[in-house]
């Protein structure tokens, strides 16, 4: 029972209406169960195949779900009956745990090498809030880990002494955190919701000195862990499946390294024409050439996720600098001598580049199918400008399409985009890794590979219904929504995906209710199903100031299971509400 206030003087109370199941669910049981008041395992089952999608379910199956409702329903350990009467079949349709919308396994093949899978990544993972005077710690790192995010980024400067190494956002206000505390803190926590590999990135402002000391730190705290591979020029990245538990270093190779390098690259380009690698000048010169990829940047973006500017001590110590070398598996760096230079592809190395989502915008224009053919080998990394102090984030759809693995996002924000990755991230078991799409990974007999900009087909239509919605009275207070009524719901559906795709609708409002029955159907054509997600809001309609949220979640459209499922709703920050969820049923047509 819910109690409003009316004028002041009195009040009202509204009953929680328990709303019967849609016609659809009615008429699902009706069938299955052939006329009867139960519905026996093997109806059931039949249920679970025809109609769900299942096809490779068993009567034991169908046994093993009725006995959980029933045990749910009406908390007893043992029943002479397994067959579901109309409510304990509503009770197994709206229960996540048993009927989720998506799979929560592994299922994507892991044996491909690592570059061939879009990856879970965090930009300037220690951040507790914005990106000019938010303190720096170990926290948002520890969290972002639990989520499932693969890729962390530290920002290694010098402390004031110099003696010691701090994690902080350069040039601003943030207060540090020790790079210590951070690495024990992301061994401790790394493999917790996924035990694929985790990758550091670092972005690398220090000494001599104190890259050895970075070295002994790293080594020191991951142990055997840590995966240095045998050589430095790697034709092929290995696979997740052959990195579980094992923490992987990305940064610039260092400066003294870089000049023993530069030799040998001169003697390599009087032999065949080959790329002027982003770590093959010196740093002042990489610095020089960034200067016309940043036109459209303010000084402030200059200076941030700069991997290539250093505060190197004058003197060369090369056995210090082969140290810290060593532990880099994955080389990084920024473009230089132009964009379409500095996608060409190596055939003997893997490397990773580095672009602001400003410079991915601009670089897809010119240059989009040489960007494709760049990440079937290499890594892409795409990071927000820095003029989002706020630790907003930007579509990743543009890096998606274009094959980019590592779109890093601030994962201490919240938004819409944000949501979209939470999405993404939700296949494949929520491991952080999802195998690129064979679109973005195959060349045809004449060399061409995927062109995002081409238009393309219809390939699919997903029919999404959506039935009813529950649990918002156990969420949140009695008037949360509307002090003087129970709250008016409606539900929008939509499309995330390539720009012809992207769409969104939604359902009446269903006024004074708190669990809405709304039964409305809708069809969405996709081009890109495999890039696709299926974005959903609820909100409470309000006459006189702005609609309340109430709940979002985003979901992998190549994931979705047919039929009719229980989606849980998250709250703003992308939290799982307790007990708030849709009731949805999907069909690929």
């Amino acid at each position: 029972m819910g109690t409003y206030r009316m004028c002041g003087c009195f009040t009202r109370k509204f009953k929680v209406i328990e709303a019967g199941p849609p016609p659809d669910v009615k008429a699902a049981f009706d069938k299955y169960a052939q006329g009867g008041h139960q519905m026996t395992p093997e109806q059931l089952r039949r249920f679970l195949v025809e109609v769900q999608g299942q096809s490779g379910a068993t009567v034991a199956d169908a046994e093993a779900i009725a006995l959980q409702v029933l045990q749910k329903r009406h908390h007893m350990a043992k029943f002479r009956r397994h067959a579901l009467t109309i409510d304990d079949f509503c009770q197994y349709l709206f229960c996540e745990d048993l009927n989720p919308p998506i799979d929560a396994e592994v299922h994507h093949d892991m044996t491909a090498p690592l570059s061939h899978y879009f990856v879970f990544t965090g930009h300037n993972s220690y951040l507790t809030g914005n990106q000019l005077s938010s303190d720096c710690s170990d926290v948002p790192i520890i969290k972002a880990l639990k989520r499932g995010v693969r890729v962390v980024e530290l920002d290694l400067w010098p402390n004031f002494s110099k003696d010691d190494v701090h994690v902080l956002h350069g040039r601003t206000l943030t207060a540090p955190v020790e790079l210590n505390k951070c690495l024990r803190s992301i061994k401790e926590h790394a493999f917790s919701a996924s035990k694929y590999p985790v990758i550091i990135t670092l972005e690398d402002h220090l000494t001599t000195k104190l890259r050895a000391k970075v070295a002994q730190m790293v080594t020191e705290t991951f142990g055997k862990m840590l995966f240095c591979p045998e050589s430095e020029c790697s034709k092929e990245f290995p696979s997740p499946e052959d990195l579980k538990y094992r923490i992987i270093i990305s940064t610039k190779p260092p400066k003294e390294y870089l000049e023993a390098q530069i030799n040998k690259d001169k003697d390599k380009e009087k032999e065949k024409d080959s790329d002027d690698d982003v770590w093959g000048k010196e740093p002042a010169e990489l610095a020089a050439d960034q200067e016309d990829d940043k036109t459209d940047s303010d000084s402030y973006e200059n200076n941030q996720d700069d991997e290539d500017t250093d505060a190197s001590e004058p003197e060369v110590n090369s056995s210090r600098a082969v140290g810290y070398k060593s532990l880099i598996a994955i080389h990084a760096g920024k473009p230089t001598g132009g964009l379409k230079k500095a996608l060409k592809v190596d055939l003997d190395k893997v490397r990773r580049l580095s672009l602001s989502e400003q410079a991915l915008e601009k670089a897809t224009m010119s240059y989009g199918t040489d960007v494709v053919r760049f990440t079937q080998k290499n890594f892409l990394r795409i990071y927000p400008k820095g003029t989002r102090f706020n630790s907003s984030n930007y579509k990743p759809q543009i890096g998606w399409m274009h094959g980019a693995q590592m779109i890093a996002f601030n994962m201490q924000g919240y938004g819409r985009s944000l949501w979209q990755m939470h999405g993404m991230f939700r296949a494949n078991g929520g491991c952080g890794y999802v195998k690129k799409p064979d679109f973005l990974m195959n060349v045809d007999a004449n060399g061409h590979v995927f062109d995002p900009r081409a238009k393309l087909a219809v390939k699919k239509r997903l029919r999404v219904r959506v039935y009813m919605g529950d649990g918002w009275n156990l969420d949140f207070k009695k008037t949360h929504f509307d002090t003087y009524s129970p709250p008016d719901f409606y539900t929008k559906v939509g499309i995330a995906g390539v720009p012809a795709d992207e769409t969104m609708k939604k359902t009446k409002t269903k006024e004074d209710n708190w669990k809405p029955v709304w039964d409305e159907e809708f069809i969405f054509p996709l081009t890109v199903p495999e890039l696709a997600l299926l974005r959903v809001e609820v909100h409470e309609y309000d006459m006189s100031e702005k609609d309340d949220f109430a709940g979002q979640t985003c979901l992998p459209v190549s994931e979705l299971k047919q039929g009719i499922r229980t989606v849980p709703l998250f709250d703003r920050k992308g939290e799982k509400l307790n007990f708030s969820r849709l009731l949805m049923r999907f069909d690929f047509i």
